[in-house]
This record gives C-alpha cells, sequence and structure tokens, in this order.
C-alpha cells in the first residue's frame, strides 16, 4: 500500500541564509539536469586537454571485486572492457559523474572514467577522454566524497574534512588545497561556491554555510538530528535527517532550507539514510526498512512508502517512469509509485542469494536517461534494462571478474 505524506503550504518553515555567493556563469536548469556548480573560465564547456566532445551521453560502468581487488571500466557505448588499477579490500564504491572513489581501509582510490557531461541549462556538453588511474586520496573506507567543477570534498570517519583542487584531478593530480577547521556530521557538501555542512553546536546539529576557504558565511537556526544521505537535485541539495530531509537551495544571493518532514514518527530501522536517483533528478529513492521503500518526490515536497517484498536495491528515473526494486527473489520489480502496485517484473537476474547489506557491497541499480543497470556479482554480469519497455533485458555483458560494486559515469 502506498502512503503518501504530503507537506502543506504552510508547513515547512524556509530559513533564508544571507550569503554573498561567488561570481559563476549564469545557468537554466532543465528537466534533466543537474544544477550546474560554479565554473572558471579556465575550462570552458568543461573540455579539458584532450578529450573529445560527442554529440550523446558517452556511458560507462566501473566495477570492482573487492576480494580479487580486479577493476574492469565497461564502455556502454561500444561494449568494450578495460581494465584498471587493483584495489582490493573497497567497501564502497562511489562517483561524481566522472570519477569513480574505490573506498578502501588504507585509502581511497581515484579512478577516472574518462567520461563526463556539463550542463549549461538550455544545452549539455557530453566528452569522452582516455581512462586513467589517478591515485589515493588519503581517507579510509568509511571517508564520504562530494564534488563539483571545482572541488572535491573528502570527510573522514572523524568527521575531518580535505579539499581537493577538481582542476588537479582533471590533469590525474591529487593536490589537496586546505584541510577545514573543525569537524562536521555526515558529508560536506560542495554547492554553488559554497559548502553546506552539519556542525555540532550544544549538543545538537545545526546546517552551516562555508566559504571555499572553510569560513563560515551563514548559520541559520535549523537543526537536524542524525543527519545521514544526501543527493543534488535541480530544486536543490537534499540532506536526510531523523525526521525526513531539508532540502536547500540558493537563490538571489541567497540560502533557504525548507524542511520536509515524513508526517509522523518513523522508527531508526525505516528511515530514509541514503539515497538513490538519475542525476539530477527531483525524485529520491531510499530503503524504508527491509520490505518498503521511500519515494521522495522534492518538487511536490512530499515522502511516499510504497511496500515491496524484501529490498536489496531501489532506484528510479523520476516522475513517469516505475519504481525499481530489486528483491531477494533475484528478479528486478517495477512498481506504480502512485498507487504501490506492482506492475511488472523481470525473471532472476541474479545467480546468488543476496540481501540488503549496509556496506554498499550488495547489488545496485543505476539509472540513466533510457536504461536502467543491475550487477550479478556471482554470475559475473552486468544486465542492461529499458525500464519504459515493461523492464526489458536490453543486453547483457560478460565480465572476467565479479562485479561486487558498480558506478556509472558520464550521466
Amino acid at each position: 500500500m502506498t502512503v503518501r505524506r504530503n507537506v502543506t503550504p504552510w508547513a515547512p518553515a524556509v530559513l533564508v541564509l544571507t550569503a554573498l555567493l561567488a561570481t559563476s556563469c549564469a545557468e537554466e536548469k532543465d528537466n534533466d539536469s543537474r544544477p550546474a556548480a560554479s565554473s572558471s573560465s579556465a575550462t570552458p564547456h568543461g573540455y579539458v586537454e584532450g578529450a573529445q566532445e560527442a554529440a550523446e551521453q558517452q556511458s560507462r560502468l566501473l566495477l570492482n571485486d573487492p576480494d580479487s581487488g580486479n577493476s574492469r571500466v565497461l564502455d556502454l557505448i561500444t561494449g568494450k572492457v578495460h581494465k584498471t588499477a587493483q584495489v582490493e579490500g573497497a567497501v564502497r564504491l562511489g562517483t561524481d559523474g566522472r570519477f569513480g572513489y574505490l573506498h578502501a581501509s588504507g585509502g581511497t582510490h581515484v579512478l577516472d572514467s574518462g567520461v563526463w557531461r556539463v550542463d549549461h541549462g538550455d544545452h549539455v556538453h557530453y566528452y569522452s577522454a582516455a581512462i586513467r588511474d589517478v591515485g589515493e586520496l588519503p581517507v579510509g573506507g568509511q571517508a564520504q566524497v562530494r564534488s563539483d567543477v571545482a572541488v572535491t570534498a573528502a570527510t573522514d570517519e572523524d568527521g575531518q574534512t580535505t579539499l581537493y583542487d577538481r582542476s588537479k584531478l582533471d590533469k590525474g593530480q591529487i593536490a589537496s588545497s586546505r584541510t577545514l577547521v573543525g569537524t562536521y556530521a555526515g558529508a560536506v557538501v560542495p554547492h554553488e561556491g559554497h559548502l553546506l555542512a552539519f556542525a555540532d553546536e550544544g549538543g545538537t546539529t545545526k546546517l552551516v554555510v562555508l566559504d571555499r576557504k572553510g569560513q563560515r558565511v551563514a548559520s541559520p537556526d535549523v537543526e537536524c538530528e542524525e543527519p545521514r544521505g544526501d543527493a543534488v537535485t535541480r530544486r536543490g541539495v537534499v540532506l536526510g535527517c531523523a525526521d525526513g530531509a531539508l532540502l536547500v537551495r540558493e537563490e538571489d544571493g541567497a540560502f533557504t532550507a525548507e524542511k520536509i518532514p515524513y508526517g509522523e514518527d518513523v522508527s531508526a530501522k525505516e528511515r530514509a539514510a541514503s539515497f538513490r536517483q538519475r542525476p539530477g533528478s527531483d525524485t529520491l529513492t531510499a530503503p524504508a526498512g527491509d520490505d518498503a521503500v521511500w519515494v521522495l518526490d522534492v518538487t511536490e515536497r512530499t515522502w511516499t512508502r510504497v511496500s515491496t517484498g524484501p529490498v536489496v536495491a531501489a532506484n528510479t528515473a523520476g516522475s513517469g517512469s516505475p519504481l525499481l526494486v530489486l528483491e531477494t527473489d533475484g528478479s528486478l520489480h517495477g512498481y506504480d509509485i502512485a498507487t504501490g502496485k506492482q506492475i511488472t517484473r523481470t525473471k532472476p537476474l541474479l545467480t546468488g542469494e543476496e540481501r540488503a547489506d549496509t556496506d554498499g557491497s550488495t547489488p545496485v541499480i543505476e539509472v540513466d536517461r533510457s536504461r536502467a543497470y543491475v550487477n550479478d556479482p556471482e554470475g559475473k554480469k552486468v544486465f542492461e534494462i529499458d525500464y519504459n519497455d515493461d523492464l526489458r533485458i536490453a543486453r547483457s555483458f560478460d565480465l572476467d571478474i565479479e562485479p561486487v560494486l558498480m558506478a556509472e559515469t558520464g550521466r
């Protein structure tokens, strides 16, 4: 059953954070784009030396087997598989759309997938370049890495954050610019020329806005108990809290923080602790306990809880598309978000029995504008799903490694 909890127009408190923004190029946001971050005229339109511009999306899948350390990059345009550096013991694989971050106990390995997109609102540029291993960030398996076009912020498990020059990463170099003073809860998220972070103030966790030097430029009167999970959407940055989420936006030189509460008490086990989405989409998904999925419609400011079977992974392309849920029966299920009814399912895709773990090592669902991808580690396969055609299996890719960790870039 679907339970929709609406936030009435008067309910959310909108809190204005006055902060002077760094100069950036003006953009509009279209329906398929993530907010463009501040960019430098030194790299117009996202171009870097040696890259080639393409007329369409150039997607690649980053894959890793933590036991063997084998890593691969699967080019979804050509179907070719490329070998990359050995990274053993990785517990998570994150991406910022171009770079992959393989988190292991000895450090976080940075892999340049060689594909990315730059969104200028009224048009999008797609680029491809050589795949290369960049090196190691000196942060462990529990680190959280977030980026925009100018800076990469790596927050370790102790809450200390180091900023890295993104233009150096583009050139295959790792160069830290500064370490922020103090510690912060959760990930530090670069956004609109600033940094969004949660600071502990007198036993409460409050949102703060920092400039790129780490100086606080705004400190609104808004709390977020147990911050977990974040996502960048066209409407702003969503930050997960124990009682729902905060939507943080910049408009006319100021930031606003708007609460989107669940609307009722939600147990710790059923809270949205991490979000999955098509990059830039305003529709987010997150497990809601073992047998349900949260769908957060950022545009409508509503949470919808969809009852499913036992959840391994979930995602959706956004409004008008089905909720995709990989369940422990090994099949991918499609649900109508509005009604909560299952509308379709695939044959079993997973070779072995899977369950949802919190360490990021279970299969995932990656979604782009037209396809979804599901990794089958034991079967050494990746499935490409046409979610607009009754979850038809469009292609399958046989691999020479167990793709335990997977992330899509170039979207």
